[in-house]
């Protein structure tokens, strides 16, 4: 029998406080009214990893065969590979827009422009942002945050900066909650999620001085360690004290008795039932969901949490959105079913079943076997009707053709190209229109990218107490060169753009616009109007080769001229040679001084 003493005493010492217990109950409610919405997450993620069709909902079917035909695997790929080369195009695909003089200032704007390329790049923003996409193709939902990174190498007694800046944080679906209903994400709630180890939280809070609470923390939990130990609780007692369980173990004893530690951080505002105020902008940290490590004002600038979401297809009134996949999943089903009944369709107009009547010994079905049959016995193989076997194959097509074109997969750019002969304005036309889906799904990611951006240029502002030093390009000479950034040289009014995806879009269209304008008749008519140094300008920006120094004005007119001054030079030499070596002859030809003797 349980001791309820003891069970007492345990409860006492994993009694949550009254903040811990809202937050956790808070994050327990909305994270299983979001349920069915996992589940679908789950499905979709089995279906992209299934190498047969025994582990998706496929295997209920009666076919002997079991392939699965990727389908879903591959527009989520393809759709990945053309989304981050949309918004990567090259290296330039980053910005600094200025909202005032001083901020458009030369080199007010390369100092803020190569600060944040440098920190992107050391940073691995694109990496983190492959992760992202992902998280937007297969759930429909992406999530980020920044925060500020100092790492150091330490080589005996010398210290050296390895990484100091703002770096983007991947928020895993799983691992955050809000209302769903509330009016735009901005305005509602957010509890993120992390999962980390006690030697973590030790080095973070060794390391960090402004996380040095984290030590507490470590503490508090090696001492309820050390007291459920030294009491010698049994399981019973831990099932009996347990107020909640923590997602991912079995029992609260399994979580306590592992390394692992849960944190919960809130942001937004909150009713305080001790003093009845509403307490407004506020960022709260509870670990094993008993102990508030932190709570204090949320430290940007504008006091709103910067986590940000971007979805793939928004709902009415629900801001959980949907994916690309999400609508495919009984496709794939269909997929997987049509090819396995045309497989076993096959199989049996190849080997279909047999008759065995009367009294037959056993044989194999195999050429040149031999049957030996009683006189009233016989083998014969059961009629079959396979007329519609062959259509199966045009099924399979045109529902893979459907899933790419319901995904919003880009069509001429997949190498899909529609029947009939086209010129090459025709065929960029097309792809453009037809692409109008994805163009727009990449740009709405663009615009959450751009948030994030900004947010690591507000936290590398908050942070950065040191001179940094960044390697960047002149864009004048090419030159590899060496910037001291400090805070103040980062501060300006205006905004971090990237400019992949809409930059390019809009070239494209415009170039497509300009071409047919000078293959037209109306080309006479605006030639004395057009600038042939604004068109260099243009074509240099639209292939992207601003590297090799192809475009620059009048430069064909001083390579002519270095061509005339080379050849004019080479021409001078020439004769200058022809005329030592007539010289030469002339020396050869005349009689030596001491062989002339003079004339009486």
């Amino acid at each position: 029998m349980t001791n309820t003493k003891r069970v007492a005493e345990l409860t006492g010492i994993l009694s949550p406080d009254n903040t811990s217990a809202w937050v956790s109950n808070l994050w327990d409610k909305y994270n299983q009214q979001r349920a069915v919405k996992i589940d679908q997450w789950a499905e979709v993620d089995k279906y992209l990893t299934a190498t047969d069709t025994t582990t998706t909902t496929n295997k209920n079917l009666p076919w002997t065969h079991k392939t699965t035909q990727p389908k879903l695997t591959q527009i989520r790929d393809n759709l990945h590979a053309n989304y981050i080369l949309s918004l990567f195009p090259n290296d330039k695909w980053l910005t600094w827009v200025a909202f005032s003089e001083d901020a458009a200032k030369k080199e007010k704007a390369n100092t803020i422009k190569s600060y944040m390329e440098n920190k992107t790049r050391e940073g691995g923003f694109r990496d983190v942002n492959s992760r992202l996409l992902y998280d937007y193709i297969d759930k429909g939902n992406a999530f980020a945050m920044p925060s500020f990174e100092a790492r150091y190498k330490i080589t005996g007694n010398e210290k050296t900066a390895s990484f100091i800046g703002p770096k983007a944080v991947r928020i895993s679906p799983y691992d955050i909650v809000f209302n769903p209903l509330a009016g735009s994400f901005e305005d509602t709630f957010k509890i993120v999620r992390t999962m980390t180890t006690m030697g973590a939280l030790r080095k973070l809070a060794k390391d960090s001085p402004d996380h040095a609470f984290w030590e507490d923390v470590v503490v508090r939990r090696e001492g309820i360690i050390a007291a459920a130990a030294s009491k010698n609780f049994t399981q019973d007692d831990w099932a009996k004290s347990s107020q909640y369980d923590v997602d991912g173990f079995g029992s609260l004893q399994e979580y306590y008795q592992s390394d692992s530690v849960e944190v919960l951080e809130f942001y937004g505002d909150f009713h305080n039932q001790e003093n009845g105020q509403m307490e407004c902008n506020r960022m709260i940290t509870v670990v094993d969901r008993s102990l508030v490590a932190r709570d204090e004002a949320i430290p940007s600038y504008g006091g709103e949490a910067l986590i940000r979401h971007v979805g793939w297809r928004f709902r009415p009134d629900n801001l959980w959105a949907m994916g690309p996949l999400d609508n495919l999943v009984g496709m794939q089903y269909l997929l997987d079913h049509y090819i396995n009944m045309g497989a076993n369709a096959l199989d049996l107009k190849v080997m279909p079943p047999k008759k065995v009547i009367g009294d037959v010994e056993e044989f194999t079905w195999a050429p040149n076997s031999e049957i030996h049959i009683d006189e009233n016995g016989d083998v014969q193989e059961m009629a079959q009707q396979f007329g519609d076997v062959a259509t199966v194959a045009q099924w399979i097509e045109m529902l893979e053709q459907k899933m790419e074109l319901y995904a919003g997969a880009p069509r001429e750019a997949m190498g899909i190209r529609s029947p009939g002969e086209k010129t090459a304005l025709e065929v960029q036309t097309l792809d453009q229109a037809s692409s109008r889906i994805f163009s727009e799904k990449v740009i709405q990611y663009e615009v959450f990218m751009e948030q994030v951006l900004n947010d690591m240029l507000e936290a590398a502002h908050r942070n950065l107490d040191v001179t940094d030093v960044i390697r960047t390009i002149d864009t004048d000479t090419g030159a590899q060169m060496f910037l001291e950034v400090t805070k103040e040289d980062i501060v300006a009014d205006g905004i971090i753009r990237p400019i992949g995806a809409r930059h390019f879009a809009q070239q494209a269209t415009e170039l497509q616009n300009l071409m047919g304008i000078l293959n037209s008749p109306a080309l006479q008519l605006l030639a004395p109007h057009i600038s042939g140094k604004n068109l260099a300008s243009f074509a240099e920006d639209v292939v992207g080769i601003t590297a090799y120094d192809i475009f620059k004005p009048w430069v064909a007119l001083e390579e002519q001229q270095e061509q005339s001054m080379i050849v004019g030079q080479a021409q001078e030499d020439n004769e200058a040679a022809g005329m030592e070596s007539a010289d030469e002859l002339e020396l050869e030809g005349a009689p030596d001084e001491e062989e002339i003797t003079p004339r009486a």
